[in-house]
């Protein structure tokens, strides 16, 4: 079964937005493994707009299940994470103003850039992941970064779907089956929802893990987040 990662930012966002605990982010995360994620993800980025720095430091010890880091390994980053030690890092591409994650990694230009910095993670015994497109390209240069994932970005995905399925899951399929061949397991993530998702890891059996955000926290708001995360993870089965 792919596991669900349950990206929690939103959560933040709206506590931030009207000071104080409320939601209370560290509580929403434990609730959120009790409700049957398979893992909780954060994305710090440099203005702490939704997730912290310290809400990451206090988080570590409250994670029982996969705790996965996302971010763009500016030196700031990579300290925390050393510091943190999660069981997994996601490297994104963001400028430093981006409001989500909108492309992957060009494998090619920043591939020793990725070498160094990855290196540098396995040193601490954190497992890596890159965001990336589905360009073969970045693929077949991802595995020269050591790389050990590729989190593939969906939001093309997501964004063709509703019109055309297979169409939209053809060049997914293809880059699954190519970083399979050389070795890489596979992560998905962005905008995927109850309407795609499952369709999405039917045609990806050996899909390792999905993050995902904004849509659960979104339906959450409608369903709760316990029946949320269920709704979820019964996409998931194979």
């Amino acid at each position: 079964m792919t596991k669900l990662s349950v990206n929690i930012n939103k959560i933040a966002t709206l506590r931030n937005s009207r000071g104080g605990n409320i939601p209370d982010v560290l509580k929403a995360a434990v609730d959120i493994q009790n409700f049957g994620a398979d893992g909780i993800t954060v994305h710090p980025r440099p203005d702490e707009r939704h997730i912290r720095y310290d809400d990451v430091i206090n988080l570590k010890p409250l994670i029982r299940t996969e705790f996965n880091i996302e971010g763009y390994p500016n030196k700031r980053f990579l300290e925390l994470v050393k510091k943190v030690k999660p069981n997994q890092v996601t490297l994104v591409p963001d400028p430093p103003d981006a409001i989500t994650s909108n492309e992957g990694w060009d494998t090619v230009k920043h591939q020793t850039f990725l070498q160094d910095i990855i290196a540098e993670l396995k040193e601490e015994g954190i497992r890596t992941s890159i965001f990336i497109d589905t360009n073969p390209e970045n693929i077949i240069n991802a595995v020269t970064t050591n790389t050990d994932r590729v989190e593939l970005y969906t939001e093309p995905y997501a964004r063709i779907f509703p019109e055309d399925p297979q169409k939209a899951i053809e060049p997914y399929v293809e880059a699954a089956n190519l970083a399979r061949k050389h070795g890489l397991q596979l992560n998905a993530g962005h905008d995927l929802n109850l309407e795609n998702l499952k369709f999405f890891n039917q045609h990806i059996p050996f899909l390792a893990e999905v993050s995902i955000g904004h849509a659960l926290i979104s339906d959450a708001l409608y369903y709760g987040l316990e029946e949320t995360v269920a709704l979820y993870k019964d996409q998931l089965v194979k």
